[in-house]
């Protein structure tokens, strides 16, 4: 996910501050990324890069950019309409210098709750690479590998398919109570 964030996030606030073409461009290829099923852009990547854990990470890396851009993307162009923004550029503030020190700052909560839940979406799309035989390779435990190798043994042996299973649900359940957690505590509008 800090791949997603980093290139997603930068991605958002150039087309959200710059506006214009600049904007059009980014925005299009992120519709680009969107227009395909996630899983299918996934196994995609992993087929053109050969399949491996790290190759799996990558395609799931690259399907979670256009969330994170977007999400980043109307969060500037609403920061950047504030006033301090305005008096910034009024004393001649560099552009670089309003992205970092005002934009970013004020655009940090929505990223960090979903990057929080997004790395719960991911661990699933990992398993089910995993699962397809595109994740981790021989040697390598991995949760979606583990899963499919235990169907065959699913009426004498139930436990072997049970706790990868679990394993997965319960990783997922709690990085969704973590995400939510965080977002409750980040807006201000959710405080007593």
């Amino acid at each position: 996910m800090a791949g997603s964030v980093i290139v997603g996030s930068a991605l958002g606030i150039i087309a959200g501050y710059y506006g214009k073409w600049v904007d059009a461009i980014i925005s299009r290829f992120f519709d680009i990324l969107l227009a395909f099923p996630s899983i299918l852009l996934a196994i995609a990547v992993v087929a053109v890069l050969g399949p491996s854990l790290r190759n799996a990470l990558i395609a799931i890396a690259i399907i979670n950019v256009p969330t994170f851009g977007r999400l980043v993307r109307s969060r500037v162009l609403s920061v950047k309409e504030e006033e301090y923004i305005t008096a910034a550029k009024a004393i001649g503030m560099r552009d670089t210098r309003i992205l970092v020190h005002h934009i970013l700052p004020n655009s940090i909560a929505p990223i960090i709750v979903q990057g929080t839940l997004a790395i719960a979406s991911a661990i699933i799309e990992a398993a089910a690479l995993g699962f397809l035989g595109m994740g981790a390779q021989a040697p390598t435990p991995e949760w979606g590998k583990m899963l499919a190798d235990s169907r065959q043994f699913i009426l004498e042996a139930p436990w072997t398919v049970l706790f990868p299973g679990l394993a997965i649900m319960l990783t997922v359940l709690g990085f969704n109570l973590m995400g939510d957690g965080l977002r409750d505590a980040l807006d201000p509008r959710m405080k007593n």
